[in-house]
């Protein structure tokens, strides 16, 4: 019945209201005005946001801005210059916030502010700049970028705000599908396999969970009681430890390893994606990648003799994230 429900549609569902995006009802929160002030307050929140996801050191003040133009332009070394861009988005994307501080801090002393003025014109340009060089910048696990985040205080400026927030609606909706792509693959493919028994109950509790952090601000009442279910079945999920007779042979014995690592790999990337609030595709697409290996290998190896070496070599896990 959902197939035909439009996009935007709001609805209150058990006492909450809830707009509807690409197959989820995601708790809806009231649009504030659309005004320099509540501009300001929300590239500010979303500029925190954007360091508290990206990679160590790039928070570069905006008043170091030229230097870091001059040693990004003046760096040749790749793998120097891409660290560099990164600090130099970093540092423009605190001075385009500096700078609209104060803008507005100069229309609530009665000066007139036009959409014109040039200082919103050097702020929107930041902003561009630093969208651009945000491709650079990797995850704070390692894994990809997180373009989206580098979009959002952009959008924030230059959007409505009623147009901001249903972009927000959208992400949301799409960070949801890849929670449920990565548990429902990873259930799927350990379901029924000797030793992990239960675990796809486990992936089902965080992936609700996860769905519930995902659509939550922090600022709602709820958040409290969300953060703590959250944190306590990703923990129950963490130190699930797979079983095995002892007589188990090898090749089972390996294929039980990965199946453990990806349980742990899927944690780390569901609550990457759910603090975020933006969905993941390279890492998602990886991780399903790993399972459809798995899958194919127990599948082969049904009646196979134990393999020689181990087809599943250890990977380090994602890294781990706090709130």
């Amino acid at each position: 019945m959902e197939a035909t429900v439009l996009n935007g549609t709001k609805k209150t569902i058990e006492g909450k209201p809830r707009v509807y995006y690409d197959g989820y009802w995601i708790k809806a929160y009231e649009v504030p005005e659309d005004t320099l002030e509540h501009k300001k307050q929300l590239i500010e929140a979303l500029t925190r946001r954007l360091f508290n996801h990206v990679e160590h050191g790039i928070n570069l003040p905006g008043g170091r801005l030229a230097e870091a133009r001059i040693a990004f332009e003046r760096e040749h070394n790749p793998e120097r210059k891409r660290v560099k861009g990164a600090m130099l988005a970093g540092a423009l994307f605190n001075r385009a916030t500096d700078t609209f501080k104060k803008v507005v801090e100069m229309q609530a002393q009665g000066v007139d502010i036009r959409v014109d003025n040039a200082l919103l014109n050097e702020c929107g340009e930041h902003l561009k700049e630093a969208f651009s060089l945000g491709k650079l910048v990797l995850h704070r696990s390692g894994e990809e970028g997180i373009d989206e985040l580098w979009g959002e205080p952009l959008k924030a400026f230059t959007f409505p705000l009623q147009d901001f927030y249903r972009s927000r609606y959208i992400k949301i909706a799409q960070a949801m599908a890849a929670i449920d792509r990565i548990c429902g693959t990873l259930a799927a493919t350990l379901r029924k396999r000797p030793g992990f028994d239960g675990v796809d109950r486990l992936l089902l509790d965080l992936a609700t969970a996860a769905k519930l952090k995902c659509e939550t601000l922090r600022t709602d009442p709820d958040i409290i009681d969300i953060w703590t279910s959250f944190v306590i079945t990703s923990e129950k999920l963490e130190s699930f430890e797979a079983s095995l007779a002892p007589d188990a042979e090898q090749a089972l014995r390996e294929a039980t390893t990965e199946g453990v690592l990806l349980i742990r790999a899927a944690k780390a990337l569901v609550w990457s994606i759910s603090r975020a609030r933006v969905p993941m595709p390279k890492s998602t697409a990886n991780f399903v990648a790993r399972c459809e290996a798995l899958q194919r290998a127990l599948t082969s190896d049904e009646n196979a003799p134990p393999p020689r070496t181990s087809q599943f070599p250890v990977r380090e896990r994602l890294g781990t994230q706090t709130m």
